[in-house]
């Protein structure tokens, strides 16, 4: 990015922007940004402009009052500038004409005493400098007089509304930060009863489990639990407790495969099975991040079943990688491949929530079939 800053950068080499607590992919590093977008970084850009406050980070009263005095006389002594270099070329022309954009921007960063200290020096520089006479407070021209006094009375409304239109901002501001705290509180509260939730369910189901001796049902609710701990795992991973709506909030992929595979890797092979991991730096939307993580769920499960019969050794390999403009998943292992279609046809359930998870991904599902081993892949394209 060289022409547009203070988005969020992630490792897909893509940037975001947020807008009404939504994060919005934005540009690459070569596009070009739209109307849209470029109005809302203006937008962005003058509201932290309107909430700068120059004596914010001082502590005591003293020292917020005289850094905002200080603030005026350099806005006075700027002014002072400007109004000298137009002399060369318009001399006594419009003597208080730039003590008004002065008063403005001193009370606005300043505070009023920024103000008034700004319309102190400049006013009466403006006076002496450049009103005829110039070097003295004699009115030369009859009319003089009740033009320094409009001039100056307007210099003092400003101070008055620029004072309000200030505090108004800043209240303004604070509101907003109070609300978006509010809302992170409510978005904890409400990740951690999910989590209660996810929890009771599973607890329900090894409950229901117990004293069971059939082991097709007792597999059936195994299987059950390790949906209801893969839903409850992608939920809390991913939750960005600052945003309301994470749908389009971008997902370190490496970091959150590591999360969903460690686990089930531990509890679900035997210890002659080695699961791998090789997941390259990308990050996905959100939405597409739960997606690929529960369908991971549902491939290791598959293979846990069905790829390792009779204490039979093997590795299981779970690939990730994401280039400019496509991603894509694979879960393969070096068990029995030649069954299949014996394996999707037992598996019905997972299979099916295999292909729903793909169309959530909005990727393309495959099955790559073997004489040893079997693998699926997911692939889809980098929105």
């Amino acid at each position: 990015m060289n022409v547009l800053t203070g988005f969020e950068k992630t490792t897909d080499n893509h940037c975001y922007f947020r807008k009404n607590d939504n994060i919005i992919k934005f540009i690459d590093d070569d596009a070009a940004p739209n109307a849209e977008q470029i109005l809302y970084v203006w937008e962005m850009d003058l509201r932290r402009l309107t909430r700068l406050d120059i004596s914010r980070r001082l502590n005591t009263p003293a020292a917020k009052a005289v850094s905002q005095v200080l603030f005026g006389v350099a806005c006075a002594l700027i002014m002072m500038a400007v109004r000298s270099l137009l002399d060369y070329f318009a001399p006594t022309s419009g003597p208080f004409a730039l003590v008004y954009p002065a008063v403005l921007i001193a009370t606005l960063f300043g505070h009023w005493l920024g103000g008034l200290s700004a319309f102190t020096i400049s006013f009466v520089w403006a006076w002496w400098f450049v009103l005829p006479t110039v070097g003295s407070f004699h009115f030369e021209i009859p009319t003089d007089p009740p033009r320094v006094l409009i001039n100056a009375s307007a210099a003092f409304v400003i101070i008055i509304f620029a004072e309000a239109f200030r505090r108004a901002v800043q209240e303004n501001a604070a509101a907003r930060d109070l609300e978006i705290a509010r809302r992170a509180m409510l978005m904890q509260e409400l990740e951690h009863r999910t989590k209660n939730n996810f929890a009771m369910v599973a607890a329900l189901l090894e409950m229901q489990k117990r004293g069971l001796e059939d082991e097709e049902v007792i597999a059936a609710l195994n299987q059950a639990i390790g949906r209801v701990h893969a839903f409850a795992t992608a939920y809390s991973v991913i939750i960005p407790h600052e945003t309301a709506d994470n749908e389009h909030f971008p997902v370190n992929m490496r970091q959150y495969l590591h999360d969903i595979v460690s686990p089930l890797a531990s509890a679900s092979f035997s210890e002659n099975v080695a699961v791998s991991l090789d997941a390259e730096k990308g990050d996905l939307p959100h939405r597409v991040a739960v997606a690929i993580g529960l369908f991971v769920n549902e491939a290791l499960t598959n293979c846990a079943k069905y790829a390792f019969p009779d204490g039979r050794a093997g590795k299981v390999c779970i690939a990730f990688s994401a280039g400019q403009d496509k991603w894509q998943l694979t879960v393969s292992d070096d068990g029995v491949g030649h069954d299949t279609h014996a394996r999707e046809k037992r598996n019905s359930i997972g299979t099916s929530l295999m292909k729903a998870f793909a169309v959530q991904a909005e990727a393309e599902y495959e099955v790559l079939t073997a004489e040893t081993g079997h693998s699926v892949r997911l692939s889809g394209a980098l929105s």
